[in-house]
C-alpha cells in the first residue's frame, strides 16, 4: 500500500522532478562540494518556482548546517536539503467535529473547482460520510452540467438554483437541505473569479455571509483550489482569496501536469496555509491528501 502511494505521487510529479529538479540531480551527482555548486544550487531553487525568498531561506539554513556541521560531501549536502525541504511543510490533520461541516471551495476561473469537489464527494463517501454537493457557480452553466455529470456517477445529491441565479440562495438552501437531511459534509461549488474583479470578489464575501446566516459557525472551512501550472503566478491570487473570505487550506489541482510544483513551498512559506489536498491525475480517485515526505521524495527521487 505504501509502495503504490509513493508511486504515485513519483508519477505524478515527473515533470517537476524531470526540470529545474533534475537539474538538481545533476548538481548533486558530484563528489566535492565547491562555491560554484553553491551558486547553482541557488539559482535552481529560484527556477524550480520556490521563489527567491524560500530559495534564500533554504540557502540560509543549508550553508548555517555546513559552518556547524562541516560536511564537504555532496551527499552530505544532499540530505541537508532534503531536510530543509521536508521542515518548510506541514500537513495538518482533517477532521470535522460539526455536523453538517460546510466546505465552501473558491478559486479562479479554469483552476479545476468542480472536478475537485467531485474528487473530494468520492473520498468522503469512501470514508462512510453522507454528502451533498451546492451548486452555486449560477453563471457558467457549463459548471452546473460538469456537477450533475459527477453528481450521477457518484450517486450524490445537488442543490442547484436556475442559471444566472443568486449564488447565496443556493448557498442557503444547500446548508438547509444538508441540516435536513442529516448530512456529514456539504461542499459547495462557487463561481471562478478573478482575484482582480472587485464586484466579483465582493460577491463572494456576501456568499460567505449568508453561509453562517443558514448555520452559525459555518462555512467551517475555505478550501481554495489553485491551479499548480501556474506557479508563482497563483500566489497573488491566493492573497486575495484569503483576505476575502477566511480561506483555511490550499487543494493543488493538476500537479501531475505542472513543472512547477516546487510552488509548493512558497504557498506554504507565504501564505501559511497548509496544502490539504493534491491532483495527481484525472481520474476521480487522482486525489491524494498531501503527504510532505511523499511530495519531497517525489521531487527529489533522482538525487542521490
Amino acid at each position: 500500500m505504501a509502495e503504490s502511494r509513493i508511486a504515485k505521487w513519483k508519477d505524478g510529479l515527473e515533470k517537476t522532478r524531470k526540470s529545474a529538479f533534475g537539474k538538481i540531480a545533476n548538481l548533486l551527482g558530484t563528489t566535492e562540494i565547491t562555491d560554484e555548486i553553491w551558486e547553482e544550487l541557488e539559482a535552481l531553487l529560484i527556477q524550480a518556482d520556490l521563489g527567491v525568498d524560500t530559495s534564500d531561506e533554504i540557502m540560509a539554513a543549508l550553508w548555517e548546517r555546513e559552518h556547524k556541521e562541516g560536511f564537504t560531501k555532496v551527499q552530505d549536502l544532499r540530505e541537508a536539503l532534503r531536510q530543509e525541504l521536508l521542515t518548510l511543510l506541514s500537513s495538518p490533520p482533517i477532521g470535522f467535529s460539526v455536523k453538517p461541516s460546510v466546505i465552501l471551495i473558491v478559486g479562479v476561473n479554469g483552476s479545476g473547482k468542480t472536478t475537485t469537489i467531485a474528487k473530494l464527494g468520492k473520498r468522503f463517501m469512501e470514508q462512510g460520510k453522507n454528502v451533498i454537493l451546492g451548486a452555486a457557480d449560477t453563471y457558467r452553466a457549463a459548471a452546473l452540467d460538469q456537477l450533475q455529470i459527477w453528481a450521477e456517477r457518484l450517486n450524490l445529491p445537488v442543490i442547484a438554483g436556475q442559471p444566472g441565479g443568486d449564488p447565496g440562495a443556493v448557498v442557503y438552501d444547500t446548508i438547509q437541505a444538508a441540516l435536513a437531511r442529516h448530512v456529514d459534509i456539504a461542499l459547495i461549488d462557487t463561481a471562478g473569479r478573478l482575484h482582480t474583479r472587485f464586484n466579483l470578489m465582493e460577491e463572494l464575501k456576501k456568499v460567505y455571509r449568508v453561509s453562517s446566516k443558514a448555520m452559525p459557525g459555518a462555512p467551517h472551512a475555505v478550501w481554495l483550489v489553485m491551479d499548480a501550472t501556474t506557479g508563482q503566478n497563483a500566489l497573488q491570487q491566493a492573497r486575495a482569496f484569503k483576505d476575502a473570505v477566511n480561506v483555511s487550506g490550499i487543494i493543488l489541482a493538476k500537479l501531475d501536469s505542472s513543472a512547477r510544483g516546487g510552488m509548493v513551498f512558497a504557498i506554504q512559506r507565504e501564505l501559511q496555509l497548509p496544502i490539504l489536498f493534491a491532483g495527481l491525475g484525472e481520474n476521480s480517485d487522482n486525489l491524494e491528501p498531501f503527504s510532505p515526505s511523499d511530495f519531497v521524495e517525489g521531487i527529489m527521487a533522482d538525487i542521490r
